[in-house]
C-alpha cells in the first residue's frame, strides 16, 4: 500500500521558515517523479512545486519562486520543501504528491498518490 505522509508545518511569523517533509511508503520511490501543493480555505489546490524522477531542474509556481526549494532524497524515500520569506498568502494545507511518470507535472490530475496534508499558518 502505497503512503505518503507529510510533516514540519505548523504555525510561523510572516518572514519566517519552515521545512516541510514527505516520506513515502509502498512504492519504489526513485520511479516517481513528486511535488508538492496548497490548498488554501475556500480556493482550489494549486501546484507550489515538483520534480521529475531524476534529479533535475525542478519547477515552481511564480508565486514561491526564489523563497521555496524542493528537493528529494532517493534513499530515504523523502522529499523536501524548505520555505523561506514566508508570506501570509502562504498559508494553506501543504500536500505531497507521486507521479509514476519520469517527468513532473503542475497538474493535479497527473498525479497518481497523494499524502494527507500539512497546515501551514503564517502570521502577519
Amino acid at each position: 500500500q502505497v503512503q505518503l505522509v507529510e510533516s514540519g508545518g505548523g504555525l510561523v511569523q510572516a518572514g519566517g521558515s519552515l521545512r516541510l517533509s514527505c516520506a513515502a511508503s509502498g512504492l519504489t520511490f526513485s520511479r516517481f517523479s513528486v511535488g508538492w501543493f496548497r490548498q488554501a480555505p475556500g480556493k482550489e489546490r494549486e501546484f507550489v512545486a515538483a520534480v521529475s524522477r531524476l534529479i533535475g531542474s525542478p519547477g515552481y509556481a511564480d508565486s514561491v519562486k526564489g523563497r521555496f526549494t524542493i528537493s528529494r532524497d532517493n534513499a530515504k524515500n523523502t522529499i523536501f520543501l524548505q520555505m523561506i520569506n514566508l508570506k501570509p498568502e502562504d498559508t494553506a494545507v501543504y500536500y505531497c504528491a507521486a507521479r509514476a511518470r519520469p517527468i513532473y507535472s503542475g497538474g493535479i490530475t497527473e498525479y497518481d498518490y497523494w499524502g494527507q496534508g500539512t497546515q501551514v499558518t503564517v502570521s502577519s
